[in-house]
Order: structure tokens, then sequence, then C-alpha cells
């Protein structure tokens, strides 16, 4: 394989690019966003030593990892809308599954990828296999070019994906509307001091705060409904101070310290449906394309698994490259390899969904936890 264009540049196709590197490939990230603003692209994610940790160490990267990551970030907290607790764990700084923000993994592995190596502003519009098995790939700014093998890390809405597989993603039943809390050692000492280092999880009801500190000192929460998928447009056409109003009254029954999120959340909002792929979802091998992380294996974030998946996903298919030659043996062995792990991963995923948006869901999810640990 001379040339190997990767689709998408979030962690999974930064972690393929720097192993591709390390081995003498030729490769291009091609991402559709302009490069500015990593440390903003996301909220914090647990990597897991079983997976996530593995490319990491492959790359040489875990010491750095581990001075950037946030092992008291493993805290853990399961209330209802009471705020009775159900489970609280206060990490020791021994765990295997410590924090780190999304926009500073993506930086450390991007630091060490040449910068000629990504493409940014390049807008994925269309693939075509040529006769000599190269495909020919064209952006929507025009530009084309032909490589030896394409690799889709391009996430939820791929479409790449498109041209191995007519299967779609489906809606869980499940959307968010994402608040943030900013500054919270200096304003909010006192939320901060309730939810801790790590997680705060609050569920009842076919509901949820799902909250999580952030190491730029602001706290992120899920609030989380088992809804139509349409009903989000609602709240997505409301004010700052209407949609406020609109989360106070969805969650007016609950514990004072859990409206304190929603009093004190800033105007920095994202709305998001939660979808997946059918668990098992699978596609004929093509020797010139295949799919990593979200792309291959879209699964709801209940489980922590979809990081973790994509940057083993890119393990996966670098040690097939390493034992064999021939495009479709490496393409076979990876995804074999790969769609074991994930719809076991995926599996687990739809299995919390199911535990944290139901009757008695904080007794529930705190008895996994317990069972786990």
């Amino acid at each position: 394989m001379n040339r190997i264009a990767i689709i998408g540049g979030g962690p999974g196709g930064l972690m393929l690019g720097l192993l591709l590197q390390q081995r003498g490939y030729q490769f291009t990230i091609f991402e559709k966003s302009n490069g500015q603003n990593h440390q903003s692209q996301g909220g914090s994610l647990d990597i897991h030593g079983d997976t996530g940790q593995i490319p990491l160490k492959e790359a040489g990267l875990i010491e750095e990892f581990n001075k950037l990551a946030r092992f008291e970030g493993e805290d853990t907290k399961i209330v209802d809308a009471t705020g009775k607790v159900y489970y609280e764990d206060d990490a020791d700084g021994q765990g295997d599954r410590p924090e780190i923000d999304r926009g500073v993994l993506c930086d450390l592995i991007r630091s060490h990828i040449d910068p000629s190596a990504i493409k940014y502003g390049y807008q994925f519009e269309s693939l075509k296999q040529l006769a000599d098995s190269k495909c020919e790939v064209t952006f929507s700014n025009g530009y084309q070019e032909q490589f030896d093998y394409v690799i889709g890390s391009d996430g939820a809405f791929s479409k790449v994906r498109s041209y191995l597989s007519d299967v779609d993603i489906e809606y869980t039943g499940i959307s968010m509307v994402e608040i943030n809390v900013e500054e919270v050692s200096q304003h909010y000492p006192q939320l901060l001091q309730y939810n801790k280092n790590g997680k705060m999880m609050a569920l009842d009801q076919d509901k949820g705060l799902l909250a999580q500190l952030n190491g730029d000192d602001s706290i992120k929460v899920y609030v989380s409904y088992r809804m139509a998928e349409a009903e989000l447009e609602d709240y997505k056409q409301m004010s700052h101070y209407e949609l406020q109003a609109r989360l106070l009254s969805d969650f007016e029954q609950w514990d004072e310290q859990l409206l304190n999120y929603i009093k004190n959340m800033s105007d920095n909002l994202l709305f998001r449906r939660i979808y997946r792929l059918p668990i098992g979802f699978k596609w004929e091998t093509n020797q010139s394309i295949t799919l990593i992380g979200d792309a291959a294996h879209l699964m709801s974030p209940f489980a922590g698994e979809g990081v973790n998946m994509a940057l083993y996903d890119a393990y996966l298919f670098v040690k097939a490259l390493d034992e064999h030659t021939d495009k479709m043996t490496i393409a076979k062995q990876y995804e074999q390899e790969m769609n074991k792990v994930s719809k076991s991963s995926a599996q687990d995923s739809q299995d919390n969904l199911e535990r944290m948006f139901t009757e008695g869901a904080a007794k529930k999810l705190s008895d996994m936890f317990t069972f786990v640990n």
C-alpha cells in the first residue's frame, strides 16, 4: 500500500495516521474542519487500559498521556431525583481509566504527526473505485486524488460507509441538551464539591443529569431524556433563558443541588440525538476501503467505549498491516478482529442505556458498578 487516505481527523484517524507514519507509510488525513479550536472539541473521555491505552503505548505516547490525564477524574457518584446517593467512589489515582479532554488527546497525537500529512478544510464528497483497485477521492472543494486504500474515520454520519453498506444509523430514543457550568472552582465551589473530580449521574423518571468535570475548570452536563426523535427541535428553537426555564420545569421536582447545574449554565450549548448502528453491523470486505471508529460501529455513549474503540481500531489495522501484505487479507483480518470487540462494546453500551433510562435507574446502575468493582 503506497498511498493511504484517512477521511476524518478525530482521535481514531489521528492515531491511525501516527501509527502509519511510524511504519513508513505514505498517508494523508483529510479533516473537514479548519483546524482551529482543537481544545474545545468535545468533553472529557475515560481512556481504558484494555483498549484505548494500547495504541498509545504502541505509539510511545503513554508517558506523555499519563502526565496529561486526570486519574482523579475517575470519581463516580450515582444519585436519584431526590439526591439519594446509591453509589459513590472516590478515585485513588490508581485506576486504569483516567480522564482526558478530547481536545487535549487530539493535540497530543497530532503533535507527533508531520503537519504536511494533515489537510484541513477538506470535506469528503465522493469516492470512485478504479479498475486497478485504487480509489479516486473527491472533496467538496473540487480537489481529487487517487489512493491505494481509503479508510473512513468520518464519524456517526459517515459518507464513506455508504460505499460499503446500505445500512443506516438508527435513533436510540435518547436525546440530550449539553450544557456547561464554567469556571466552577472560582464561581461555583459548592457545586464543584458536590460533583467532585469525576462524573455525577442523576437518574430517574426516564431522564438524567450526567455531569463530568473537564480539565478546563468547567462541568459539562448532558441533560438527557427518553423522547421522540423530533421533540428535541422544540428545545433548539428556544432562547437561552427560555431553555433554562424549560429545563428547570422538566426537572422541577428534583433535588436542589441537582438543579444548580441548570441554574448556573452558561450560554455554551449543544443539542444531541443519540444514534447507533445495529449491534454486530458488518459489511462485505472491500480490498480498497474500510472503516474505523463511529463510522464502523456507532454506539451510544453509555459505556464510554466510542473513542476507545476508535483508538483500538487504529491499532488493529496496523497490526494487520504488520502481519500481511495482501490488501484483502489485511482488510479481512482487521475487520474480523474489530467486529468481535466492537460487538461486545456496543452491547454493553445498549445494556447501560436500558439501565439508565428506566424505572429504578439509579439503583440498577449502581448495582452494576458495585458488581464490576
